[in-house]
């Protein structure tokens, strides 16, 4: 689970597809118009932090370049990742602890060393080889909790709503289980998924679904470019912005911009409507309702140099399809506007969570549904949604931290069960809420950064934990932002109460100096392996992106040479079936490898692809090219 090293101070981050100037145009039906040169290096590989290089066009494969010693290095001839760009307007203004609760160390002119709200830290070292099995854990402490979550006499929350010129949509890449308790996930943030029978070979077959899932399976699994969106501009007064949020749904592919949100058409990419924003993004909810309705947060004024942030106060639902605001509310404590880190929905509830506490609202009118009691000791730090509502309470102080693991009624605010974690441990990300499953840093044993040493799984219905699962950093490669965002986390998947992680990259078995890894499957009853991988083939590296009925759909980040894939991975044999392949060539391949997974929102759906950034940069010259978003299809 490694992590790059963070940008240095003041510096836009280097990579994250923003490439050299214009290459040659891609052939015919392999690119876009403006697809743009290979980026620069930067995240995704662990890295010394040193400025990157620019890459090089990749030089015949008889005589590859031993790795460095110390650090692993991805495939030969392929590019870098771009490193994590330092926060700009998109954070509120006051810097955190540094990851898992310690002081940050003052970096050169006062800059914190690391980067705030969870953004990733010092890489660690990715084993090699295969993980090693693991055994059910006894219970910290547990048990079942109930009653009623009070509504805070001391704290006023006030609500009202806000006259606001536009929404934001924003959210993460991170799919769980598709809900029926009042709201579902899209097509592309759902495990449920829409699917179909298995084609006849790991190419597609000739069409037709995959077994045990919904989506189709095309004839021909080759992909085109069906449009690209460029990167908007970025004052030379910020280093860089959040753009983080993307959606699908039948009707709409849905992008956060800087301070807007705007909807295209899926297959053309031309612009169906544009919703404006006060401030620039904050965080939204991976989860829609069933009449694709989503909510987010953002500040309510545009940053400036006297004044680097307003505060993420500004909570609102927004109709996907339509590209209009539905409602807008804030929350106070005290006097004071609540500053949310984090939202999700859940059974027709909008739920917000900050250190200064929660509050609830329904979905269709924006009422106060409910507001959790907020002391000096404990407070609501953020929820989980989708099929249930999972708050992670905090209680105690720092160096005697428990967090309360709650599955509460999104009507009520009614506690329904509680698991207690041992006391130490500071963070907790929600994994999945049916089946709930959390994943933490214990003991800040993970050492690279990702917030996973461990993950539990836990009954919904009587708040007892049912095994731990040891995932050591060294050996796996999923990441959750458990600081802060308490739902965000990428690279795993939850269905059929199995678990589905990635293992970290290890030397490939092909010719040359060559990098590959493997799915692999845990069993949420037993916290064992179940014997089953999905080996990403030589070159290739594989990531988890959601269900889709009782199979993984994956994403395939290529070799140099090859354009990246998704497959369906069969639930019972492992068997991998091609979804969609995209273009080899090299202008398109730049692009693509400028949005991997580990940072970059990646939604599939029917022979769709969608990457886009999290992260707008300043362009350090005219002539460059970048790209926030690009689209792929097949032509079945």
């Amino acid at each position: 689970m490694t992590q790059p090293p963070p940008p240095p101070p003041n510096q836009p981050p280097q990579g994250g597809g923003f490439g050299p100037p214009t290459p040659p145009q891609p052939a015919p039906g392999e690119g876009g118009p403006n697809l743009g040169k290979s980026p620069q290096p930067g995240y995704g590989y662990p890295q010394a932090p040193q400025p990157p290089q620019a890459p090089q066009t990749p030089p015949a494969p008889q005589a590859p370049p031993a790795p460095p010693a110390g650090a692993p290095q991805p495939g030969y001839g392929y590019p870098q990742a771009p490193q994590p760009p330092q926060p700009g307007y998109g954070y509120p203004g006051q810097q955190p602890p540094g990851p898992y609760g310690q002081p940050q160390q003052p970096g050169p002119y006062g800059q914190p060393a690391t980067p705030p709200y969870g953004q990733p830290g010092q890489p660690g070292q990715p084993g090699y080889g295969y993980p090693q099995a693991t055994v059910p854990m006894q219970a910290q402490s547990g048990g079942s909790g109930g009653g009623g979550r009070k509504i805070n006499a001391q704290v006023a929350i006030i609500v009202a709503a806000v006259v606001a010129i536009a929404l934001i949509i924003g959210g993460g890449v991170w799919y769980a289980s598709s809900g029926d308790d009042g709201g579902k996930d899209d097509t592309a943030s759902s495990s449920g998924g829409t699917g179909g029978k298995g084609g006849k070979d790991d190419k597609g077959g000739t069409g037709g679904t995959s077994s045990g899932g919904e989506e189709k399976v095309p004839a021909d699994p080759s992909a085109k470019v069906l449009f690209q969106v460029p990167s908007p501009p970025v004052s030379k007064d910020d280093s860089s912005v959040v753009v983080s949020g993307s959606w699908l749904t039948d009707k709409v592919y849905a992008k956060s911009g800087i301070a807007e949100i705007v909807g295209y058409d899926p297959d053309k990419g031309s612009k169906l409507w544009t919703i404006k924003l006060d401030g620039p993004v904050c965080t939204a909810s991976k989860h829609v309702t069933e009449d694709d309705k989503a909510v987010v947060v953002y500040q309510p004024d545009m940053p400036t140099k006297a004044e680097p942030s307003h505060g993420c106060s500004q909570v609102a639902l927004i109709d996907l399809d339509a590209g209009k605001k539905v409602w807008t509310k804030t929350g106070k404590s005290g006097d004071q506007l609540i500053s949310f880190d984090n939202v999700t929905i859940s059974g027709g509830t909008v739920a917000a969570g900050s250190t200064s506490g929660g509050v609830a609202w329904d979905v269709a009118k924006g009422n106060v549904l409910w507001s959790p009691k907020t002391t000096d000791s404990c407070y609501d730090a953020g929820y989980g949604g989708g099929e249930k509502l999972v708050a992670v309470r905090k209680c105690g102080s720092y160096d005697a931290r428990e967090l309360h693991i709650q599955t509460i009624d999104p009507k009520s605010g009614k506690v329904i069960s509680e698991y207690k974690m041992a006391k130490g441990i500071e963070y907790a990300g929600i994994v999945s809420t049916n089946p709930l499953v959390v994943a933490a840093d214990v003991g800040d044993s993970a050492g690279d950064g990702s917030g996973i040493s461990d993950f539990f799984s836990i009954d919904n219905k009587t708040g007892e934990l049912r095994t731990r699962i040891s995932a050591p950093g060294e050996q796996f490669a999923a990441r959750c932002d458990t600081i802060t965002k308490i739902e965000q986390c990428s690279g795993l998947a939850v269905g059929g109460d199995r678990l589905y992680i990635p293992t970290e990259e290890h030397e490939g078995g092909g010719e040359g100096y060559s990098r590959t890894n493997e799915v692999v499957a845990f069993d949420l009853a037993t916290g064992k392996q179940t014997g089953q991988r999905a080996d990403a083939g030589d070159g290739y590296t594989i990531t988890p992106l959601r269900m889709d009925g009782s199979n993984v759909l994956a994403y395939k980040r290529p070799p140099y040479d090859k354009g990246g894939q998704i497959v369906s991975i069969d639930g019972g044999s492992f068997k991998q079936t091609t979804l969609l392949e995209n273009p080899a060539t090299e202008t398109v391949r730049d692009v693509e490898t400028s949005m991997l997974p580990e940072y970059a929102e990646i939604l599939y759906s029917q022979g769709h692809l969608y990457m886009s950034q999290v992260y707008a940069s300043e362009l350090s010259s005219a002539d460059e090219k970048e790209y926030l978003a690009v689209a792929f299809g097949t032509s079945g």
